[in-house]
């Protein structure tokens, strides 16, 4: 079994230190399979690439014995990570059974790694096994609503899913066990002929991909109960919508593979999935508009219907003050609902409440995720609509390097950021103080008008006033991998400034 850790421009002893912590937990384990760490670089920033090349030969020099960890640098970045992938399985995936494929902030226990390997070799027909990656190391307001939504409600979310796709699953890019002679007879990516935004290369890979395997006969299954899969999420509301507007392209683009050749209906369904969930923002922003425009009722109303039988007289859309509570529950129910059923859910999926730091401080945390939501929702719907149009009109180029610690940013910034909500805001409660608007899309035009300080909030490091709101069962009890991986990263960076500062003393 490969390794796989593409790398673009990131923190080499950080993500060094990750694999030594992945590689020391399986020479500990040992077991049937064998494994060997390849770091994949695409940097393009020379003095990083030296850094790379730097902590790889420091790891080396720290790792027990026999275990194997390689290292390449491209000399150009042809097709990103996915050009980064196939150099490796044309040069070197002959040589290996499986490759599991991770991100650079990825981080798994060796037991999580034997067990995807268990599974991909007890099972010929299988082409990927994908695991539920949990969230992990969020420090930031924003990041710990993440990181909690995604260790309550993904739990459920993933155990429905693994049960209704079955084998026809889909890919998330990182954190799946893939079969290298599968992937590399029907996985290849042809350039698109008519790119949604401009882009030939095909963005978000991972969809497709599965989607390739499905079509040439293997399976693709998801196996949510394999505990000890992470990652990490932005810790900032302004590095989530940069990250948003990426996957964004890249989901919009596989409407143009809906009518590919061979693929089945359910992999066909996942690509237009993606694309649905950002396309729905400019329907909702145009639902909220409607909806003032119509105003409390027929003499505040700015539109103007005309019926067939009388086309002299107006008909106007019933708003009446039950229509408008209706109108707001529903809307609130789509967002509520699927986060009760989860956590009432949870004890199902082999949680307890007690992991959670119990039903008192568990609530305490539901209640600040649920009201965060709520504010983050309306300001997440307009930036997702930006992104739809920045795609379409061809102003999104692609990927970037991350900043997986979460971005600083000014005042000015931020408010170049979020200027359309908090027009959109200021408009709202102009025409709710006028009695024009529904008081019914106050919460709406409170959301939007603090778009800026909320974009703020969601940067302060939660840790230093409330450790233990919204708090996961990694954050009561810290798996050891996390702890290990810290450890190493120390180290390795420890090892970096020392060698660096001997440098710099000899000249």
């Amino acid at each position: 079994v490969a390794l796989l850790v593409p790398v673009y421009n990131e923190v080499p002893w950080y993500v060094l230190g990750n694999a030594h912590s992945m590689l020391e937990e399986l020479q500990e384990r040992g077991g049937a399979h064998q494994y060997a760490m390849f770091i994949l670089s695409d940097t393009r920033d020379d003095a990083i690439a030296e850094q790379e090349r730097a902590s790889v030969e420091a790891l080396r020099a720290m790792l027990p014995d026999g275990a194997q960890l390689y290292y390449r640098r491209r000399p150009d970045n042809q097709g990103r990570k996915v050009g980064n992938i196939t150099d490796w399985v044309r040069r070197w995936g002959a040589g290996w059974d499986a490759m599991l494929v991770l991100d650079a902030d990825s981080l798994m226990t060796g037991r999580a790694i034997a067990h995807l390997a268990d599974a991909l070799s007890r099972d010929p027909g299988a082409g990927l096994i994908q695991s539920y990656p949990q969230l992990i190391g969020a420090q930031s307001v924003f990041g710990r609503m993440q990181q909690f939504a995604n260790g309550v409600y993904g739990l459920a979310l993933a155990e429905g899913l693994a049960r209704w796709a079955g084998h026809e699953g889909n890919y998330w890019g990182h954190n799946a066990i893939i079969r290298t002679r599968a992937f590399a007879a029907c996985a290849g990516l042809p350039p698109l002929r008519s790119a949604f935004g401009g882009e030939k290369l095909i963005m978000s890979h991972d969809f497709v991909e599965a989607g390739l395997l499905r079509r040439a006969g293997w399976s693709v299954k998801f196996l949510p109960r394999i505990r000890g899969s992470y990652e990490e999420t932005p810790q900032t509301l302004v590095d989530h919508v940069l990250r948003d507007r990426r996957w964004c392209q890249g989901n919009l683009q596989h409407l143009n593979l809906l009518n590919a050749k061979g693929f089945r209906a359910l992999s066909r369904f996942h690509l237009l999935h993606g694309a649905i969930g950002y396309l729905m923002a400019p329907v909702w922003f145009a639902l909220l508009v409607i909806w003032a425009l119509i105003g409390t009722g027929e003499d505040t109303s700015v539109l103007t219907y005309f019926s067939e039988a009388n086309p002299t007289m107006p008909s106007w859309p019933d708003m009446s003050e039950p229509r408008h509570v209706l109108v707001i529950l529903l809307i609130y129910a789509m967002l509520l609902a699927p986060k009760l059923l989860a956590v009432a859910a949870l004890p199902m999926t082999g949680a307890r409440f007690s992991e959670y730091g119990g039903g008192g401080r568990f609530s305490l945390s539901l209640m600040a995720e649920i009201l965060l939501a709520i504010l983050y929702a309306p300001i997440l719907m307009v930036q997702q609509m930006i992104a739809v149009f920045r795609t379409a009109l061809g102003l999104q180029k692609g990927w970037s390097p991350q900043a997986r610690d979460g971005g600083s940013y000014s005042w000015r910034t931020l408010a170049t950021c979020h200027a359309l909500e908090t027009v959109s805001g200021l408009i709202l409660w102009a025409g709710i103080i006028a009695g024009v608007v529904s008081l019914w899309l106050l919460p709406i035009a409170i959301s939007l008008v603090l778009a800026i300080p909320l974009s703020a909030l969601s940067g302060v490091p939660l840790q230093r006033y409330a450790k233990a709101l919204l708090a996961t069962r990694e954050v009561y009890a810290e798996p050891r991998i996390t702890r290990l991986a810290r450890a190493r990263r120390q180290t390795l960076r420890l090892a970096l400034e020392t060698a660096a500062a001997r440098r710099t003393a000899a000249e």
